[in-house]
C-alpha cells in the first residue's frame, strides 16, 4: 500500500459534522465529479473513498447511489469504481456550492461551504481525497501535490492552504494546475490539518531519522575535512624537514625547534594539538599548540630559503 493510499484510508474514517461533511463532499464533487444527462458521476480506485461517498450521499440526502466497477484505464491493477446518482441532482449541486440558484457553475464555492476553519480543513480533506498525493518520506525528497483542472479552483485551494501558512505554490502542468508543497514541516502541518494523525506520526518518525542521519553525515564530513587538513599540514612539515636534512641545515635550528622536528618525524600523523600534548608529557616541558606551530614556521622559513636557492 502506498503512503498516499494509507493517508486517504485514514482520513476516510475521520468523524465529520454535517457542515464538515458538506465541505468535504463539495470539494470531491468540484474536483472529481462530472455531469452527463442530468446524472452526477464520481470515480475512484479506492474502496474506502467509495464507501465514504456512499455513506455521505445517504447521510446528507438520504440517497442510495449506484456503484459500478470497471477496469481501470491508467494501467492500475485496481478496479475503477463509478459512483452515480440521478436523484435530486440539481438540489445536491446547489447545496454543495457547485451551482448557484440560476444553475450556473460557481468558480469557487460560496462562503458558507468554507466559513470556518473546520470547514476549510474538511474542504482540503476532500480535495486531497480526490486529487492529492504525498511522497513516502522514505524517498529522497519531500513532496505533496494536488492536481486541479480549473484555474479558479486551483487559486481558491491555494488560498485555503496558505491561510495556514503552508507556503503552497501553483505550477501549470499539462493543461492542469499542480498545487505543491516541498517543505517537510509544512507537509506535516497539512497532514495534521486534514486529520491524518497516524500519517503524521509516520512522517515525523522518518523525518527525524533523516535529520539525524544528515547531521551525522555533516559531522563525518567535517571530521574527514579536519583529518585531511591535519595530514596535509603534517606532510608539508615533513617535506620541509626533508629539505633541511638534504642540505645539512638541521644544526641551524635552535634546540626547541630541533625538538619539534624530532617529534614530528616520530609521530608523522599526529595533529599539532596531539603533538604538543605528547611533547609536554614526554619532556616535562609544557608547550602549546600555538607554540609548536611557531616552531614549524621557523622550519618552513628556513626550508623556503633553500628552495629559493635551488630554483
Amino acid at each position: 500500500m502506498s503512503y498516499t493510499t494509507s493517508i486517504k484510508n485514514e482520513i476516510c474514517t475521520y468523524q465529520e459534522t454535517k457542515s464538515e461533511l458538506i465541505a468535504t463532499l463539495s470539494a470531491i464533487v468540484r474536483n472529481n465529479g462530472y455531469l452527463e444527462n442530468n446524472t452526477l458521476f464520481l470515480t475512484t480506485e479506492n474502496p474506502n473513498i467509495k464507501e465514504k461517498l456512499i455513506s455521505s450521499f445517504y447521510d446528507l440526502y438520504k440517497i442510495k447511489v449506484k456503484v459500478e466497477s470497471k477496469n481501470s484505464l491508467n494501467f492500475s491493477k485496481n478496479d475503477l469504481f463509478v459512483i452515480s446518482t440521478s436523484n435530486e441532482v440539481d438540489f445536491i449541486l446547489k447545496d454543495l456550492g457547485y451551482y448557484n440558484s440560476q444553475n450556473e457553475y460557481l468558480e469557487s464555492p460560496p462562503e458558507y461551504i468554507t466559513g470556518a476553519n473546520e470547514e476549510i480543513r474538511a474542504y482540503l480533506r476532500g480535495v486531497f481525497l480526490s486529487q492529492g498525493s504525498i511522497n513516502d518520506p522514505k524517498t529522497s525528497r519531500y513532496h505533496m501535490e494536488l492536481l486541479i483542472d480549473k484555474p479558479q479552483e486551483a487559486v481558491f485551494v491555494q488560498k485555503l492552504l496558505n491561510i495556514f501558512d503552508l507556503n503552497a505554490k501553483i505550477l501549470n502542468r499539462d493543461k492542469r494546475y499542480m498545487i505543491y508543497i516541498k517543505e517537510a514541516e509544512k507537509i506535516s502541518d497539512f497532514l495534521k490539518l486534514i486529520g491524518a494523525s497516524n500519517a503524521v506520526l509516520y512522517f515525523e518518525d522518518i523525518r527525524i531519522y533523516h535529520d539525524k542521519k544528515n547531521h551525522t553525515n555533516r559531522l563525518n564530513n567535517c571530521e574527514q575535512a579536519n583529518m585531511d587538513k591535519i595530514i596535509s599540514s603534517a606532510l608539508t612539515q615533513l617535506k620541509n624537514i626533508q629539505i633541511l636534512e638534504e642540505n645539512y641545515a638541521i644544526e641551524l635550528l635552535d634546540d626547541k625547534t630541533k625538538e619539534a622536528l624530532i617529534y614530528r618525524k616520530k609521530y608523522p600523523e599526529a595533529s599539532l594539538k596531539e603533538l604538543s600534548e605528547i611533547i609536554s608529557l614526554e619532556t616535562g616541558n609544557k608547550i602549546t599548540k600555538s607554540g609548536l606551530n611557531h616552531r614549524f614556521r621557523k622550519i618552513a622559513e628556513l626550508s623556503n630559503k633553500f628552495k629559493e636557492e635551488n630554483t
